[in-house]
């Protein structure tokens, strides 16, 4: 008997949307990445010789973990690999944080994701270390292209084809529409509120400073990083078909995702730090979720599957 995987006459969908980025939108990019990442250079010595007060520090971690969760917990866990259902107000409320992180919109970030995962380390892979060869010079220009580079290709990943699931959810196309509004809010709000709080100029350009601009490069450069040192570095402790690893000190500010190659060898599982030892906030966090009964149907690690990945 003859499985057909295609209808006849059908053609697959291709990898890449039609329509390539603008030179606008790569404008864009490159002033998001480049920005915050000045701003942590300057971090330092801005710290030492103007201060860095407690307001400062308290709107810069709030919006760091609010956001980042929503990175972990909403984009990558739940809309990317469904490790649990959620009610719609939770789903709404991930879909904001993670939106604020100013990565991508959900459907970009989700579609992106899952096509890493199909080809990861492979010739495919949107952002493998791996893409340039296996030599010395060959993974140093991998990383930095795994990091960020990538994103400043003019192709775009096909949604279609990724993430036909969210373009058929009315809530996460808002989210999508809704992406620059979003954006434009994350930035906004913490000098506003740094404004309000001290009831000065000064208060709400510092709060711009670290809640912004300081927030939101940090936050780049540590999801990024699971792109990058992630798929090069750390312990390979379970079966995968990639490069990934566990790097425990990315574990913290990561919430869990560092916990990488048990990630790629079970991708639905809610928890990524399965072994004795290793903090994930993220599916903690999720827990909590679910024991309010926000969410439910949760994938949580089958012992005899992570035995069975188990190498090291």
């Amino acid at each position: 008997m003859t499985v057909l995987t295609e209808r006849p006459g059908r053609q697959p969908k291709p990898e890449f949307e039609p329509e390539k980025k603008t030179k606008g939108m790569l404008a864009v990019f490159f002033l998001v990445v480049t920005v915050p990442l000045l701003a942590l250079v300057a971090a330092v010595p801005v710290a030492w010789g103007w201060g860095l007060t407690w307001t400062d520090v308290a709107i810069a971690v709030g919006f760091y973990v609010f956001c980042g969760l929503g990175v972990t917990v909403g984009f990558h866990r739940y809309f990317t690999h469904g490790s649990f259902k959620a009610n719609r107000p939770l789903k709404l409320l991930l879909g904001i944080a993670g939106s604020m992180s100013l990565e991508m919109s959900v459907i970009d970030w989700v579609a992106t994701h899952r096509k890493h995962h199909k080809y990861s380390d492979k010739e495919g892979d949107p952002h493998s270390p791996w893409r340039f060869g296996t030599s010395f010079r060959a993974v140093c220009k991998g990383l930095l292209y795994a990091h960020m580079g990538w994103m400043f290709e003019a192709d775009r990943v096909n949604r279609s084809r990724y993430a036909p699931d969210l373009l058929k959810d009315p809530d996460a196309l808002r989210l999508h529409r809704w992406f620059p509004a979003i954006a434009t809010a994350s930035v906004l709000l913490p000098p506003v509120i740094g404004g309000l709080i001290t009831w000065s100029w000064q208060g709400a350009l510092t709060a711009f400073f670290w809640g912004s601009l300081v927030r939101i490069g940090l936050l780049h450069h540590v999801t990024w990083s699971i792109n990058s040192i992630c798929h090069v570095f750390g312990k390979r402790q379970f079966a995968s078909r990639d490069e990934s690893g566990n790097v425990w000190w990315l574990a913290l500010p990561s919430f869990g995702e560092s916990w990488h190659n048990l990630h790629h060898a079970y991708p639905v599982s809610a928890r990524h730090g399965v072994l004795k030892g290793q903090i994930d906030l993220s599916a903690g966090l999720i827990r909590a979720f679910e024991k309010l009964g926000w969410a439910y149907d949760v994938h949580w690690p089958d012992p005899a599957r992570v035995a069975a990945k188990r190498i090291a």
